[in-house]
């Protein structure tokens, strides 16, 4: 049977990696902010929506962020994809 942790126990393991994470997102955020625009702005609006929403689904406290986070960066299914 599995053991679980705490979420002190949890926080206490991950926190400084968590951290770390959270500061490295922040910083990309900061250099987009400082970036010159692209050529193609309608893609990089989209890319930029993307990140937004998954920021967004960070700090949402439903379950499966991370299923939910992979979907916003995830192309829709494609029946035909081995045709092409």
């Amino acid at each position: 049977m599995p053991t679980f942790l705490t979420q002190q126990e949890t926080l206490d393991m991950f926190f400084l990696e968590m951290r770390s994470r959270v500061l490295e997102l922040a910083a990309g955020l900061d250099r987009l902010d400082f970036a010159h625009a692209e050529s193609d702005p309608q893609r990089t609006a989209s890319r930029q929506d993307q990140l937004k929403h998954a920021v967004g689904a960070l700090l949402d406290e439903a379950p499966q962020r991370t299923q939910r986070i992979q979907l916003i960066f995830s192309d829709p299914y494609d029946a035909a994809w081995r045709t092409r």
